[in-house]
């Protein structure tokens, strides 16, 4: 990659849309300090670091222009930046959109703060340590480790890959960037769509440096394809409120447009804050108007039923590992997955890059949310976990595409959850949490296998056979009331709980590999192309053909590094016909 290349230009939180930023992605300064002697030496003083990165790529990635993949616990990065002459009077809001583990920061030599969790964005005022000159220089230092005990997903522990484990990601992994703003601007927007009342919620949420004292109105603004559905003001004397807005109109069929995979109708919306008509803070957002519920052992979107066709995606690239090397990469992915007829991404052991996100809102792909993994149970595990799940959970909430949470996974981080009081409540407390946060989308808890308390039973299951999943599946209680071990491993459900008639869904199966490819892939591989899809078929339509099954999610999108089981190669290749896979899918 070319240093000078400036990579990720696009804005990188399009659910909260401001006009006054910079982008930070490019050439940085870089150093490993594995010796831990960096802050003891003052490094953040001058910021000169030996050697050159290309952010947002991290250092064990060719994109990054490093390609190192022995691991360091401590990394370094420094940049010159300055503040464009027509924002010289504004607050400068420093963005990571994501940094693994630990994120240190000082601005031109002073410490502005730390920040813990490798999936989450976060950011930093900087407007009180820049030079009056407006130019100054940003040192970043990341902790990392090979702890269990902190979410790790998919990123191995150990010197080298193993099973399904990968490269590790440490420091910098999405856009680094300034934003603009005035002292008296808007924070946050909770989005809130009810289609059974034809309305909306906005849980607004100011910046604590607000002036309640000035003539403060915010005006809502809604239009739908540049037609105007809503304009509402209100004045702004406290730091947080919430309204329900009727958005129905006579202007469409069925008053509102609703969104789904076949039509996924955005509306959007602008807010305005003014003081005494002069605008501070101008913010441009959207929601889609959609209802995820369970009925009868039933998902329903808008009130009906929907069976739901995932792909697995774990998000990685051959150049660029957890980081979308451009957004044109994620656009492609997302468009081959729907091209297979899929209409869902379970988004395995990842918490996904925003413009992933909004792409899937504007194309109608349906969205599983999950966690990265601990993968030991303690209570620093069960402190960090938590700490992060509910940020991941607030940052995400505005995606209509996502439709359910899914913070564990096969019992990664609670392995003893099958006879384990405090790992069965360790969990059920993070389906509570996050229900009471977001009542609206199903949570899933424990993907796969061993459930506590969970508003959808996920079976996995790599049987090679449809007619051995069909004689495996043909009696539910079996299953249901663990009776066996489902999958010839596990249970269903966890000691002492019960299912209660959830909706049940296929969620890991296939993992089919050809012979031909060095890694691996669930069970036997395959010769050929007339091989793979016999047994692809096979097993699909078995699924399909029980009709107390309301899913599946296919093992997976792509290869990732040694697992070789993907529709597409890491090149994003076709292994098979994209066609040939369609039409099995929508059979």
């Amino acid at each position: 990659m070319n240093l000078n290349q400036i990579p990720r230009k696009e804005y990188p939180r399009p659910h909260f849309d401001r006009g006054d930023w910079l982008n930070l992605n490019g050439e940085w300064n870089f150093s490993f300090d594995e010796a831990n002697i960096g802050e003891k030496e003052k490094w953040y003083e001058s910021g000169n670091l030996e050697k050159k990165i290309i952010v947002p790529f991290t250092y064990e990635t060719i994109a990054s222009g490093i390609g190192e993949e022995k691991f360091c616990p401590n990394i370094w990065y420094s940049k010159r930046a300055a503040v464009p002459k027509e924002y010289g009077d504004k607050q400068v809001v420093l963005h990571f959109q994501a940094a693994d583990y630990i994120t240190k920061v000082w601005v031109n030599g002073k410490f502005v703060g730390k920040h813990q969790g490798g999936q989450v964005a976060f950011s930093f005022n900087i407007t009180t340590f820049i030079d009056e000159n407006r130019e100054f220089t940003i040192v970043v230092k990341n902790e990392d480790s090979l702890s269990c005990h902190q979410p790790r997903g998919k990123q191995r522990w150990m010197d080298q890959n193993f099973g399904c484990w990968y490269v590790q990601t440490t420091g910098i992994w999405q856009t680094v960037w300034l934003e603009f703003l005035n002292e008296s601007h808007l924070d946050s927007v909770k989005i809130t769509p009810d289609i059974d009342t034809e309305s909306v919620e906005f849980s607004f949420n100011f910046a604590e440096e607000i002036d309640f004292n000035e003539n403060l109105t915010l005006k809502t603004e809604i239009t739908f394809d540049q037609l105007s559905i809503k304009s509402f003001s209100t004045d702004v004397n406290r730091q947080k409120y919430t309204t329900r807005v009727n958005i129905s109109s006579n202007r469409f069929d069925w008053n509102v447009k609703m969104w789904s995979p076949q039509h996924p109708n955005l509306y959007d919306v602008v807010f305005t804050l003014y003081r005494n008509g002069e605008i501070l803070d101008r913010v441009a957002s959207y929601f889609g108007m959609r209802k995820i519920s369970i009925d009868h052992g039933n998902v329903l979107l808008n009130n009906i039923p929907i069976y739901q066709r995932l792909l697995l995606d774990q998000g990685y690239w051959k150049e660029s590992h957890l980081t979308p090397p451009s957004e044109e990469a994620i656009l492609q992915d997302i468009d081959k997955t729907m091209e297979m007829g899929f209409n869902g991404v379970r988004k395995h052991m990842k918490v996904e890059d925003q413009r992933y996100l909004y792409w899937a809102d504007k194309k109608g792909l349906l969205v599983w949310s999950e966690m990265a993994a601990t993968f030991e149970f303690s209570d620093e595990a069960v402190q960090n976990f938590t700490e992060e799940w509910m940020e991941i959970v607030k940052q995400q909430y505005n995606h209509p595409s996502i439709i359910t949470w899914t913070p564990f996974n096969e019992s990664w981080g609670v392995k003893n959850i099958y006879t384990d009081v405090k790992q069965q409540k360790f969990t059920e407390g993070i389906y509570n949490i996050t229900k009471a946060f977001d009542s609206m989308r199903p949570v899933i808890v424990n993907d796969g296998w061993e459930h506590t308390v969970s508003d959808i039973l996920t079976l996995h299951d790599y049987v090679e056979s449809g007619a051995e999943f069909s004689e495996r599946y043909k009696d539910q209680e079996n299953i249901v009331g663990n009776k066996i071990a489902f999958n010839k491993h596990k249970h269903a459900m966890a000691q002492g709980y019960e299912y209660k008639g959830q909706p049940i869904i296929i969620s890991e199966y296939g993992g089919i590999a050809f012979c031909s490819e060095e890694g691996w892939g669930y069970g036997n591989q395959v010769k050929n192309e007339e091989e793979f899809l016999k047994r692809f078929e096979s097993v699909t339509q078995a699924i399909k053909d029980i009709d107390y099954i309301s899913g599946f999610c296919y093992t997976q999108i792509t290869d990732v590094q040694q697992e070789v089981n993907g529709l597409l190669t890491e090149d994003r290749q076709p292994k098979i016909e994209l066609k040939k896979i369609r039409e099995i899918t929508l059979k």
